[in-house]
């Protein structure tokens, strides 16, 4: 699927890396509790568009999920970190993430990286792959357990967005792959109907909306074995916009998102200069 990484597959994985389920690999349950959770990757794990927390950064998806896990895995407490950064390519998440996550000792790490990539006019699907491979194996090597993710359609909502769909579609298959190969948690959005909803999204119909975060913690802990699969089921009817209606909203994505996101494109800025990470250091979170 992507010659570059072959190579390093001809050979069983590591202890660590080594899958004793005995469900194609791709683990659906714990073997012990989660003391240590850290999120790496870009605006997806840092949390955008959710609510505002206490210091004025979103909360997100991974926020949810740790102020979750002391109860649903039945602890006393967790500890916390996240070191995902909006604008990160997949690249700049293995370097400069995953050693910062091996540093922490972290029990169970989220790897969410891949749709910057695909945004570009230069993306090299086995460049892309070969990191994520390189970063999972990192971590599945310090001993840590990891979860991916398979990002969704994005023809299923939007027919802009919708002309990276067979990137998306390819390196989903690369994810799988990988995860398959390392004995990793994978939670798969692709084809999941929920998330054709238009409420699970923000303005920018790129990050997720509250909504969008909380749906998305959910389905984090039910690869876990930790909640269930209601998350996947349509809630309701979502509203539905005639064309003049959906003619504005476009007018308005163009010139609020879309057109910024094109000049910092040609400028060579990334919305994640200047940033840094929201939690780079454990928070403890009780039930």
């Amino acid at each position: 699927m992507f010659p570059s990484t072959r190579s390093s597959r001809e050979g069983k994985p590591s202890a660590a890396g080594s899958c004793a389920s005995g469900r194609g690999y791709i683990h659906s349950e714990l073997d012990g509790p989660i003391r240590r959770f850290v999120a790496i990757g870009d605006s997806f794990s840092e949390g955008l568009d959710d609510q505002v927390r206490f210091d004025g950064r979103h909360l997100g998806w991974a926020d949810r999920v740790a102020q979750a896990l002391p109860h649903a895995q039945g602890t006393d407490e967790i500890e916390y970190a996240n070191l995902a950064v909006r604008g990160r390519l997949t690249r700049q998440v293995v370097d400069e993430q995953v050693p910062a996550a091996i540093a922490l000792e972290a029990d169970m790490v989220s790897f969410g990286a891949g749709v910057n990539d695909a945004l570009r006019r230069s993306f090299d699907l086995d460049a892309v792959a070969t990191g994520i491979e390189q970063g999972v194996r990192g971590l599945r090597e310090s001993g840590a357990r990891v979860v991916v993710f398979s990002f969704g359609d994005p023809a299923r909502r939007s027919g802009v967005l919708g002309r990276i769909s067979g990137r998306l579609a390819a390196l989903r298959s690369a994810t799988v792959e990988i995860a398959r190969t390392y004995g990793c948690f994978l939670v798969d959005f692709w084809g999941v109907a929920r998330y054709d909803d238009e409420r699970l999204w923000s303005a920018d119909r790129l990050h997720l909306s509250a909504e969008g975060h909380e749906v998305t913690a959910q389905a984090v802990l039910d690869a876990w074995g930790l909640g269930d699969s209601s998350w996947r089921l349509p809630q309701g009817d979502p509203p539905r916009f005639g064309w003049w209606q959906r003619r504005g909203q476009d007018v308005r994505w163009a010139g609020e998102h879309a057109g910024p996101w094109f000049g910092r494109r040609v400028r060579g800025i990334s919305s994640g200069a200047g940033i840094e990470p929201k939690d780079p250091t454990y928070r403890i979170y009780r039930p």
